[in-house]
């Protein structure tokens, strides 16, 4: 099982039947592959999409359905698409059972960093911002570390995304919930050690006597 998909899997079991939930574009997005079409979750996308479904199978693309990051998807039965404002309203209001979103850091006190790296180009922030603020839950799932180097740090040094703590941290290696403690290790991946996730983590960790295996489903 690669990294992403311990990653994907892991997350798509904190989704739950009756809510409405973001996937951010990226890894997230391969975490609807993981639920079952007919658990009652319904999938919203930024750009104006209620109830978006798989991505189709190559040549049965529609040109006009694609996801927030452009690649092209589908819609489950009784779907709508909706304009903007109706969409970020949803956001905004609060109405969003729960987001799930990439990372480029989160800190000791769970704030994010995700939407923007100094001096690298980018089409715009996108929704993050309005994710991290309105979602009911925050779910960051992302790599442990980026070419050797820690994203859970003690202080991010890019621009944070919201002020707001995040809900969860699911990593290849371990879970994380931010609190107002710090930050609780509330599981690790299978077969790795907690000693092994504090190494490789840049911030300190609250440690319980006892942390179990993730749960990680078909």
């Amino acid at each position: 099982m690669t990294p992403v998909e311990i990653i994907q899997r892991r997350v798509a079991r904190e989704l739950h039947p009756g809510t409405l939930v973001n996937l951010g574009i990226g890894l997230p997005t391969g975490v609807a592959q993981y639920i079952d079409p007919g658990a009652g979750i319904l999938f919203q996308s930024e750009n104006g999409i209620v109830g978006m479904g798989a991505r189709p199978p190559e040549g049965m693309e529609d040109e006009e359905l694609t996801d927030a990051g452009g690649v092209f998807t589908g819609a489950v039965p009784g779907a709508a698409t909706v304009d903007s404002t109706f969409s970020f309203g949803l956001i905004r209001g609060g109405h969003l059972d729960a987001t799930v979103l990439g990372g480029l850091e989160v800190d000791e006190q769970g704030h994010l960093a995700n939407w923007v790296v100094p001096g690298k180009m980018v089409p715009g922030m996108g929704g993050a911002m309005d994710l991290v603020s309105g979602a009911r839950r925050v779910i960051v799932a992302m790599q442990h570390s980026a070419k050797g180097r820690a994203k859970i740090v003690p202080k991010c040094a890019l621009p944070l995304t919201s002020t707001r703590r995040v809900t969860l941290i699911v990593t290849e290696m371990a879970v994380i919930e931010p609190t107002e403690a710090g930050l609780v290790l509330r599981e690790r991946a299978p077969g790795v050690e907690v000693d092994a996730i504090a190494a490789a983590t840049g911030a300190k960790l609250i440690v319980p006597d006892h942390v179990p295996e993730m749960v990680l489903g078909a």
